[in-house]
């Protein structure tokens, strides 16, 4: 590979805030070094914080590992006003000040609904008179610009003083925010740990939330880095924990809430949520099949002595709900009005 074959490739690193032009356009590559199948490139950024900077050398990294096969590549930064010195994150709490309550919403596994619960938990407490927002910090499989309907919004972001801030984007009385919202949709982003752990911390203390009641972090499945950076370094009022009923989904909710009561990390976990637990045909609203098997959740909570903040129902309403973006919290039906109790419970499981 030449440098010039390098940049070709680079072109299709494009910068969502910049009227979608690429790095190269932008004067952004400052250096290109091949060694053999190592390829590293070096971007160039102004004195003050790029906040899509994590993205930007998340994608860069992709586009070579997509394009050039056995390729080892590395991405490097330097600040183009002060020589060679790396660029730090240097992100503070001031964005997240005027947020009384942030409350991770997590589970031990994928595929038990946790964002749909995340989603329709902001909802349902927006539809309650709370001011609520919600950070998609699923960042390998951001499902909020689907779910609610925001999918090709391109948030804000502006300079204040000497820091760059990302504006929200508002919708169903909720402030959204998601890395979805900087990627295509077919885009795998393809980062180790520490890169989405400083995504992850750009998507929330770099995001202008204002005055909250509630901020619901929808987190990835799983114990891993990004679990253990957000806990360490964005202060949480506590968990709640996500599963369905069935004894494989179980198992990992004690991973999840060791995780939270360790002595190193030791936050409250306040509440369980049994999503799917049962299922009920739409004409059929009085019959409960379950499915999954009853009430796992309910003894989960009872032995770690959990709350159990509710139980949500496996109905089609709320998958198509989902998939239309727009919330069954919004409706006014026994499955909407299922995520209201669970919101006010929730609420009520607070101090203001």
């Amino acid at each position: 590979m030449k440098p010039n074959e390098i940049t070709k490739i680079l072109y299709e690193v494009q910068h969502p805030a910049k009227g979608d032009k690429n790095i190269v356009e932008l004067g952004m590559v400052e250096k290109i070094d091949i060694d053999g199948n190592r390829v590293t490139v070096t971007l160039a950024f102004p004195k003050h914080r790029d906040p899509l900077a994590e993205y930007l050398i998340g994608s860069t990294k992709a586009a070579l590992v997509r394009n050039i096969p056995g390729v080892e590549a590395e991405v490097k930064t330097v600040v183009k006003d002060a020589g060679k010195k790396p660029v730090g994150l240097n992100l503070g709490t001031e964005e997240i000040s005027g947020v009384k309550h942030i409350i991770g919403v997590a589970s031990g596994k994928g595929g038990v609904g946790k964002s749909t619960v995340a989603v329709n938990l902001a909802v349902a407490l927006a539809r309650l008179g709370y001011k609520v927002g919600l950070a998609d910090a699923d960042v390998y499989g951001p499902s909020v610009p689907k779910m609610t309907g925001t999918e090709g919004q391109m948030p804000e972001a502006f300079r204040d003083g000497e820091k760059e801030v990302i504006m929200p984007l508002e919708k169903y009385g909720v402030k959204w925010m998601s890395i979805g919202y900087f990627a295509k949709p077919e885009q795998a982003l393809i980062w180790r740990g520490p890169m989405a752990c400083n995504a992850l911390k750009q998507m929330i203390l770099q995001v202008r939330w204002g005055e909250l009641d509630f901020l619901l972090i929808d987190m990835p499945p799983g114990t891993g880095d990004i679990h253990i950076s957000l806990v360490h370094d964005i202060p949480l009022t506590g968990a709640v924990i996500v599963s369905t009923p069935q004894a494989v989904a179980l198992a990992d909710v004690e991973k999840g809430v060791n995780m939270f009561r360790n002595e190193s990390i030791n936050k409250p976990i306040l509440g369980l949520i049994e999503n799917m637990a049962w299922f009920t045909p739409e004409e059929l609203p009085e019959n409960r099949y379950y499915i999954f098997g009853k009430d796992g959740g309910a003894r989960m909570a009872e032995k770690y002595g959990i709350p159990l903040l509710g139980q949500i129902p496996l109905v089609q309403g709320i998958r198509e709900s989902g998939d239309e973006g727009e919330p069954v919290a919004l409706s006014s039906r026994p499955d909407g009005e299922a995520f209201v109790l669970l919101a006010d419970k929730l609420a009520r499981s607070v101090s203001f």
